[in-house]
């Protein structure tokens, strides 16, 4: 029988104990301090000595010299502190620590991407049953009452598309109409062009309002037409709005070539519009006093200048009034995703195509499972209720019927209310800001955990918050105060969603202009210190106030 020589150490004299081989350090930080020290290395491995290591040892490691550098001993004793903590146990240990869960209020982390993507196969889920339900019932995978009201004179919504669309763009030649008045004429913005655009904006929403009723389109038609509408109205009066404060700061600008006019106004303060940085506007600049001081006049005079210039600019600095007033730049605001005219936005580089094909895809996405739904489980239960309330002269068992209607429609409007946000302000207005490269897509924040109404209201809908914000909170706290600047802005919004649902439902009941103006005394109580502190259990009301209120809403305005 044959024996085999096992040579271990280098092949010196052994005492035939197989020993494991030298490793490389396992910690980066300790190599790379290393490499540090020896100021060469090997694909990461430290130079050593060339010397055998001693049979007393075990391999791993090379002795330290006593004369060997204190870093050079340092690193050593890092190395075997190391090796020891990596040195595992007979019998498998676990690391205990303190932590959080994922779902604690105190952890941060923040990425529930997977629940998302959940959402959506449980969305999957119930289109997929719901057809295979409506096969096996009907012959049929989907019911025809919803999907074919949107065929219905679909021919008149493009038309009429197109003609709101162009009849915007009035407020192009009438600004420059405003801006080519001398500063002492009748049709300057302040005299009297902000009256006309206000009477022009107010007919346009009335005759555009008028015309889903006079072509009796459907009620899918209207909800479409009628958002559109309040969308191009907000977009209008930023546009002709902000360009009209410009065009005053800049008459005012060339009016300080000549001091003498009348129309200098150096006394006045210089007024800055209210923007996305800036939401409250702010009197940039004092004025000039005109105390006789020759200097200081003039060091002033040259401030309010720089002031007045810098307004006429963009806060990006490629663009200054007027060389905005051009039909693409009118257009391309028209197709950017925000309500709030500014001289210029920022881009990005290119068009991400992928990202532009999955938003549209997804937009299709989500109007098929709404429409499912809606088609599902909300027509049905109004329709069965409805008849149930002609054929009943009872109030209670009214009431009992209606209370009914709500507790069904509960968990389809919740649906709803999902799947409208993602439609709207992730899918639409996402593919609208890949289209046109806009950068700054905050449409949203995270409304989901909010705990009172106020905060809801500026985190749902960043776009038209940031209008109200600009357009009617701003512009009348200078002069009615904060309070009733607040009151106005929930009035204006509150009035904007009850034209909404007359238009879809046509009935003017109020019921939405009740329930949005009740939103006052709630934040009221939602601010006051025993009530602020409980955020989860104000997050858990919120919830159920909003899903609860949009079942109320629609049961109320279709029913009664």
């Amino acid at each position: 029988m044959s024996s085999t020589n096992i040579e271990t150490n280098g092949g010196h004299n052994h005492d035939h104990v197989l020993r494991p081989r030298p490793r490389k350090p396992q910690h980066a930080q300790v190599s790379g301090l290393a490499r540090q020290q020896s100021g060469s290395s090997i694909e990461g491995l430290l130079e050593a000595p060339h010397e055998s290591a001693s049979a007393l040892t075990s391999g791993r490691s090379t002795p330290v010299p006593e004369t060997a550098p204190a870093s050079t001993k340092a690193l050593s004793s890092a190395r075997k502190q190391v090796r020891a903590e990596q040195k595992q146990r007979l019998f498998p240990t676990i690391e205990f620590a303190s932590r959080v869960s994922h779902f604690d209020p105190s952890s941060d982390y923040r990425d529930f991407h997977g629940f998302f993507n959940l959402f959506w196969i449980g969305l999957a889920i119930m289109g997929i049953t719901t057809m295979l339900r409506n096969y096996k019932d009907t012959g049929y995978p989907l019911r025809v009452q919803i999907w074919g009201l949107f065929t219905v004179k679909l021919w008149h919504l493009a038309i009429a598309e197109l003609c709101m669309v162009g009849s915007t763009a009035l407020s192009l030649p009438l600004h420059r109409i405003f801006r080519q008045s001398k500063p002492d004429a009748a049709l300057t913005w302040h005299k009297g062009g902000m009256a006309v655009q206000s009477l022009y904006q107010l007919a346009w929403l009335a005759f555009w309002i008028a015309v889903p009723f006079l072509f009796a389109w459907t009620w899918t038609a209207q909800v479409f037409f009628v958002l559109h509408t309040m969308v191009l109205l907000m977009k209008m009066h930023s546009y002709a709005f902000y360009n009209g404060h410009l065009s005053e700061t800049e008459k005012r600008l060339q009016a300080l070539d000549q001091p003498g006019s009348a129309s200098s106004n150096t006394n006045e303060p210089a007024y800055a519009y209210p923007t996305v940085e800036n939401p409250m506007g702010a009197l940039r600049h004092s004025g000039v006093t005109g105390d006789g001081k020759g200097d200081e006049d003039d060091e002033a005079l040259a401030q309010l200048r720089d002031v007045l210039a810098r307004e006429l600019t963009s806060p990006i600095g490629n663009v200054a009034y007027p060389r905005n007033l051009s039909w693409g730049n009118y257009f391309d605001y028209l197709l950017c995703p925000t309500l709030c005219y500014e001289l210029e936005y920022p881009r990005t580089k290119s068009i991400n195509w992928t990202n532009l094909v999955a938003k549209i895809i997804a937009t299709f996405g989500c109007i098929f499972l709404l429409t499912i739904i809606s088609e599902e489980f909300i027509l049905p239960v109004l329709q069965e209720s409805g008849i149930r309330l002609d054929n009943t002269a009872s109030a209670t068992e009214k009431l009992l019927i209606l209370s009914e209607s709500i507790s069904w429609l509960l968990f389809p409007f919740m649906l709803t209310l999902l799947l409208v946000f993602l439609v709207i302000f992730e899918y639409v207005l996402g593919a609208f800001a890949e289209i046109t490269r806009f950068a700054d897509r905050h449409f949203y924040s995270d409304w989901w955990n909010c705990s009172d109404w106020m905060e809801f209201s500026r985190e749902w809908n960043v776009p038209v918050y940031s209008f109200l914000r600009r357009h009617v909170y701003a512009t009348s706290k200078p002069s009615i105060g904060r309070t009733n600047a607040t009151f106005v802005t929930f009035l204006v919004s509150a009035v904007g969603h009850e034209i909404v649902m007359a238009c879809i439902t046509k009935k003017l009941r109020g019921y939405g202009f009740v329930c949005q103006m009740l939103q006052l005394p709630i934040v009221m109580l939602q601010h006051t210190r025993w009530v602020r502190t409980h955020k989860t259990a104000n997050n858990v009301l919120f919830w159920i106030s909003m899903i609860l209120g949009l079942s109320l809403i629609c049961s109320l305005y279709v029913l009664i």
